[in-house]
C-alpha cells in the first residue's frame, strides 16, 4: 500500500509492556501526525518512560505494534529506528565528558544517520555542516571546543538536543528536557523546541513542568497506571475531572487552565 498524506508519522497500536504481573503500559493506542507536538504527562509510575523505551527500541513490547512513517518497527533495534529517522534525548544528562562539545555532536551526526561498518579516518563536510547547524539551533555557537565535562546543567541539556538534531530526525523524543532548570532556563529550552517543531520535526515530549508542556503541545496525553486517562487539547486538560483528581489537583488545574487560555489568546493575536 502506498504512502498517503493522511498516514501518521508514528502509530502505537494496542501497545502493552508487562514486567511479570505488572502492566507498565496497557493496550495503549494513538497516532501522531507529521508536524505535531505531543506532550505526555502523568504521575510518577504512570508508564511514560516505559512508553518511550518501547517507541525508541530500548525495550521490547510484550504485545502490540509500532509503526514509523508507515513501516512496522516493532522488532527493530534502537539503532535501526535511529537510522530510520527517530532520535531520543534522555532524562538524565548524557554525553562523552572526555570529548569537546563539537566532538560529541560529531559522533551523533556521524553514527546516527546510517550504518558505519568501516568508520573513516575523518569527518565529511556533510557531518561538519550538520554539527554547525545543530550548534546554531541550540545556541551553543562558539562553544564547540569546550569540554563537555565543564558544561552547566542547561548547556548539557542543550548539547543532548544538539546531538539529536544532528541526526536530522523526522521524530524527536524528549524525556523531561527541563527537569531541574530555572524558569529562565525552561523558557530557553522551550524556545529551542518550538523552533525545532516549526522547522517540521515532529516532537513527543514527556514533562512534569506543566507550563512547558502546555506552551509547546498541540495535543496532550495523560497516562495513569499505564493507560490513557486523557487525550486532547491543552485547554481541555484542566477541565477533565479525572485529570484534576489523579494528576493536577484543583489549584494546579486552575493554573493550567489559565496557561492554556493564555496560549490560545496568544495564538489568536499572532494569527491577526
Amino acid at each position: 500500500m502506498g504512502k498517503t498524506s493522511e498516514q501518521p508519522l508514528l502509530s502505537c497500536r494496542n501497545v502493552t509492556k508487562k514486567f511479570g504481573s505488572l502492566v507498565a503500559v496497557g493496550d495503549l493506542s494513538f497516532d501522531l501526525a507529521a508536524g505535531e507536538v505531543l506532550g505526555i504527562g502523568g504521575p510518577n509510575g504512570a508508564g511514560k518512560t516505559t512508553l518511550f523505551e518501547m517507541i525508541s527500541g530500548q525495550t521490547t513490547v510484550t504485545s502490540g505494534q509500532i509503526l514509523l512513517d508507515g513501516r512496522d518497527v516493532t522488532r527493530d533495534s534502537a539503532v535501526r529506528r535511529c537510522h530510520a529517522g527517530m532520535a531520543r534525548v534522555f532524562q538524565l544528562n548524557t554525553g562523552f565528558d572526555s570529548l569537546s562539545v563539537r566532538d560529541n555532536i560529531r559522533v551523533a551526526a556521524y553514527y546516527g544517520r546510517r550504518n558505519r561498518i568501516m568508520p573513516g579516518l575523518g569527518f565529511s563536510a556533510e557531518v561538519e555542516t550538520a554539527v554547525d547547524d545543530a550548534l546554531e539551533r541550540v545556541g551553543l555557537v562558539g562553544r564547540g571546543r569546550q569540554s563537555a565535562a565543564t558544561l552547566t546543567v542547561i548547556d548539557r541539556k542543550l548539547l543532548m538536543i544538539a546531538g539529536a538534531l544532528a541526526m536530522q530526525p523526522k521524530l524527536l523524543l524528549l524525556d523531561e528536557p527541563v527537569g531541574g532548570l530555572t524558569h529562565r532556563e525552561i523558557d530557553q529550552v522551550a524556545k529551542v523546541v518550538a523552533e525545532v517543531a516549526a522547522s517540521g520535526v515532529t516532537v513527543v515530549l514527556i514533562e512534569h513542568v506543566m507550563r512547558f508542556l502546555v506552551q509547546l503541545s498541540t495535543r496532550v496525553m495523560i497516562l495513569h497506571h499505564g493507560r490513557k486517562l486523557y487525550e486532547g487539547s491543552a485547554t481541555g486538560l484542566a477541565h477533565d475531572p479525572g485529570v484534576v483528581e489523579v494528576y493536577l489537583g484543583k489549584e494546579a488545574g486552575r493554573d493550567v487552565a489559565a496557561m492554556a487560555a493564555g496560549k490560545a489568546e496568544g495564538m489568536v493575536r499572532h494569527a491577526f
